[in-house]
């Protein structure tokens, strides 16, 4: 499917998700963007933004006003197909364009903004998310609301288009954006880095890290991993990208991403073939509380090089996150499940490839921790307050783990196989994963009676025993 087929199989279900109830005040169901191109100078001195976004979208309703999520920078100046609006607003996170012709229902329209300040992150019940500043560079933490801190948008995850980043920045550093590095040129103490993004990807995963990076393959490492479920014939294995700060650093990455080859084939053999061109994983040197995932790209804490399980598993984490996530996005928050119960469920899939406890070990210990807390909290709509609990996390690993056990390896990863597939690139929710569950596995219930006490009741359901293979 190409992806302009691939998009407008979804337009007439995209409005539906937006207000979302989780980030209430972010997107527009009014349009659906299609391309973004940013066109970014980076002062890393100052830390100055200063920016022009090219929008390509098209109208849903017949559009007076346009309204863009745009948080700490100032549009200075606004057009629609090429013709000044009539007023512009900024207040609490929104650009609002008041248009002087409407733009028809279905009509392809293109705005530019010109805006710039200082960049800083915008906080929330989550934390800090957005642009931040390290101690010798720049991080975006995008996931859920922080895309609006460095370029005006449509921020919301049913929301994918295809993206050109231009970023122009001190040299001796490297940006490392989204995509492929399709031009890099140098004038005098400024160079400009341009990728290009030709997958839908939601504004949430795109991202900008600067830093003193150098690149680095981590080609020629061990590579091989045990079966599940039988080898996926035909699969591409990228040969994974990092990138680090210094030579000193270097050598630590290497020895704690010495398995990621041997991880990439076993997410391979999982889950169907690798959902993007390229692989790369930046590591900061500073200490970061959580590693990040965006599109085609893992960020990592120098915290994060540490040797021992821990770390090994937020690894496997994040690279998942390429197939449960970026390629396969929620229509809105409420299914988070849907990326972090897939995620937390490789990191099981990897211990038990990597020769560590098998997944129903990891799956049993994981229970019996959860049953040892307070059931206040259903996983499948959780809430905006607790969409990031560690039970969301596990008890949908225990959701997947349990499917499992009921189906057996052999149908159960071909179910995700199958999943991943038929939704690559696409908008997922609940509603098509319990018919593709119904569809692919030989469980004794429905697939909306066996989801349901994982997903949708607060007391916690006894893990099923294991099936025959």
């Amino acid at each position: 499917m190409s992806h302009t087929q691939q998009t407008d199989t979804t337009t007439a279900t995209e409005a539906s998700f937006i207000p979302d109830a989780y980030v209430p005040r972010s997107g527009s169901a009014d349009y659906r963007v299609t391309h973004y191109d940013l066109d970014l100078d980076c002062k890393l001195g100052g830390n100055r933004l200063d920016g022009r976004a090219t929008i390509t979208a098209v109208a849903l309703v017949e559009l007076h006003r346009i309204s863009l999520d745009l948080s700490g920078l100032r549009a200075s100046r606004c057009q629609v197909n090429g013709a000044k609006v009539a007023r512009s607003t900024q207040k609490a996170g929104k650009l609002e364009l008041h248009l002087v012709t409407p733009v028809p229902a279905g009509e392809q329209f293109t705005v530019e903004i010109r805006y710039g300040g200082v960049p800083n992150v915008r906080d929330g019940i989550w934390g800090e998310v957005g642009w931040e500043e390290l101690t010798d560079g720049v991080l975006v933490a995008g996931q859920p609301n922080g895309a609006p801190t460095w370029f005006p948008c449509n921020d919301h995850p049913s929301q994918k288009a295809s993206y050109r980043i231009s970023v122009n920045t001190d040299a001796g550093y490297r940006p490392v954006c989204n995509g492929k590095l399709v031009d890099r040129q140098r004038r005098s103490s400024r160079e400009r880095w341009t990728y290009e993004v030709h997958e839908p990807m939601a504004t949430y995963l795109a991202t900008m890290q600067i830093g003193r990076y150098e690149l680095r393959s981590l080609a020629g490492t061990e590579a091989g991993a045990a079966p599940l479920g039988g080898r996926h014939a035909g699969a591409p294995v990228p040969v994974p990208q990092l990138v680090a700060s210094n030579t000193s650093q270097l050598r630590r990455v290497s020895s704690a991403l010495a398995d990621q080859p041997r991880m990439m084939e076993t997410f391979i053999e999982a889950f169907g073939p690798y959902p993007f061109e390229d692989y790369t994983v930046v590591v900061t040197e500073d200490d970061l509380e959580i590693p990040l995932e965006a599109h085609g790209i893992s960020i990592l804490g120098n915290n994060h090089l540490l040797p021992g399980w821990e770390q090994q598993r937020l690894i496997a984490h994040e690279l998942s996150h390429q197939w449960f996530g970026n390629s396969l996005t929620v229509g809105s928050w409420e299914d988070i499940w849907l990326h972090e119960g897939f995620a937390c469920y490789a990191e099981w899939i990897w211990s038990e490839a990597s020769g560590g406890p098998s997944a129903d070990s990891r799956a049993r210990d994981a229970w019996a921790m959860i049953e040892s807390l307070e059931q206040d909290i259903t996983i499948g709509a959780p809430g905006p307050k607790d969409m990031f609990d560690d039970r969301v996390y596990k008890r949908g690993a225990l959701t997947l783990h349990a499917l499992r056990l009921a189906s057996g390896d052999r149908a159960f990863f071909a179910m995700l196989r199958a999943w991943t597939g038929a939704r690559r690139h696409g908008t997922v929710t609940y509603r098509l994963f319990r018919d593709h569950v119904d569809a692919h596995l030989p469980t004794a219930l429905s697939a909306e009676a066996f989801l349901k006490p994982w997903l949708f009741e607060k007391a916690l359901p006894a893990l099923p025993a294991p099936a025959a293979n």
